[in-house]
């Protein structure tokens, strides 16, 4: 099996083991928000990544996959928001969005509550567009 690939770990078992109600609440909230957005049922990847719809890519080097359009990971810690690190506008966005920090392919939240989700949205939407444009 590829490392970073889809497994048959359900959505429920993945939040379920979320050990606060509120971590647990989160992560269902962004995942009616990313199915919305992205028109997708949500798929397990490894490890513990929700993501939604699939792309294949290459890079220069020759290294190639498939990975989500869309993802999210709800972590005990912190939830981790995949981010297209060659998004247009994502410093802008990311000014707007609210209480995060930022890496490289990656927004990292402590809760839902920290951050504007019509920002996140508008996110989504973008990342979903420049994804079809490919």
């Amino acid at each position: 099996m590829a490392k970073f690939a889809p497994t048959d770990q359900s959505v429920e078992e993945v939040i379920s083991s979320l050990k606060t109600a509120r971590k647990q609440a989160d992560a269902y909230q962004l995942l009616e928000l990313y199915k919305r957005v992205s028109q997708e049922e949500a798929v397990i990847w490894y490890p513990n990544i929700i993501g939604f719809g699939r792309y294949h890519y290459q890079y220069d080097s020759g290294h190639e996959g498939d990975a989500p359009v869309l993802a999210f990971a709800p972590r005990q810690a912190k939830i981790s928001l995949y981010i297209d690190q060659d998004l247009p506008d994502r410093e802008a966005l990311l000014e707007k969005l609210g209480k995060h920090k930022a890496a490289v392919g990656c927004v990292y939240v402590n809760k839902l509550a920290d951050i504007d989700l019509s920002v996140l949205e508008e996110i989504l939407q973008k990342s979903l567009e420049r994804r079809h444009h490919f």
